[in-house]
């Protein structure tokens, strides 16, 4: 099996566990007719926890330590998938539905390659492009399609583009150090360099409130699975094959956040969600021909 296999797959079992982030995250926070946990504690708290484990892990890993030339990628690595994402993502998702949410995430993979592309010195062909583009645009025709606020830019929306970009600039900055390190150093490391800013701040935002056992689990999967093991996974992928052309797999992110939150928030999407979907899923095989 050749590396671009092997990454396509691994790349596809990442994205998998997001897929599950944003319903969980729904799930954590609550909205604001109905909060359960802060969001703060939910965005702080998993990455304070995430790097608890990352200790005992580069602890019996034996990894070795970053250099000081390292610190500004770990640093933008951190701000992007370590802060900006979680934050904006939890913060938006109080004032969406988790569905709204997962179609705002379908800018992603552009926001991605453009930035990869330039760090990287890679020019994708214009196969590429075209079908990035194309998924691009049929997840903002499928939000339009959707009703309600659609791509009408509000509050929310603002916030949900915030965390893409953050999450772009994770992504490629990450997959930088993972040249280098292995991809699961490369999220520990990441979670560490943060944790003298995450840990007070989760104890500052600890919750005083009665909370659901289903809010705990939602904060519990994003805390071991979105922060933490997923990105083992995604950083391997990332750096394994072309972080341009693993980063389409982004594009069914969307469409299994909407088929995960069936069972999790009891939504029932419409024909146009099928279609759309296998449409998005289409067009990341085809980028790869």
């Amino acid at each position: 099996m050749s590396n671009d296999t092997k990454s396509f797959w691994l790349g596809a079992i990442g994205i998998t566990i997001f897929a599950f982030t944003l319903p969980m995250t729904k799930l954590a926070t609550g909205s604001v007719a109905n909060p359960e946990l802060s969001p703060w504690f939910v965005s702080f708290g998993r990455a304070a926890f995430a790097g608890m484990l990352s200790v005992i892990y580069l602890y019996f890993t034996h990894a070795p330590r970053p250099q000081k030339g390292d610190a500004s990628l770990l640093a933008l690595a951190a701000l992007g998938n370590g802060l900006g994402w979680p934050i904006f993502l939890a913060l938006g998702l109080q004032y969406v539905e988790s569905t709204h949410a997962a179609v705002m995430t379908g800018i992603l993979p552009l926001a991605t390659a453009a930035l990869a592309a330039v760090v990287f010195g890679r020019k994708p062909s214009l196969r590429f492009w075209f079908f990035a583009v194309l998924g691009t645009l049929l997840v903002i025709a499928f939000s339009l399609l959707r009703g309600g606020n659609g791509l009408h830019i509000q509050w929310a929306d603002g916030l949900l583009v915030l965390a893409v970009l953050s999450a772009a600039l994770g992504y490629v900055f990450g997959a930088k150090l993972s040249q280098r390190w292995k991809g699961e150093h490369v999220i520990c490391w990441v979670s560490v360099f943060l944790l003298p800013i995450t840990v007070p701040l989760t104890l500052y935002t600890w919750p005083t409130h009665a909370v659901s056992t289903a809010a705990w689990g939602g904060f519990v999967y994003v805390t071991l699975l979105s922060a933490w093991l997923g990105m083992f996974v995604w950083y391997r992928a990332l750096a394994m094959g072309d972080a341009v052309k693993v980063s389409q797999l982004q594009l069914a992110q969307p469409f299994l956040s909407i088929v995960f939150s069936i069972p999790l928030l009891g939504e029932q999407p419409d024909q146009t969600v099928w279609i759309f979907g296998i449409a998005v899923i289409l067009t990341v095989f085809l980028s790869r021909k």
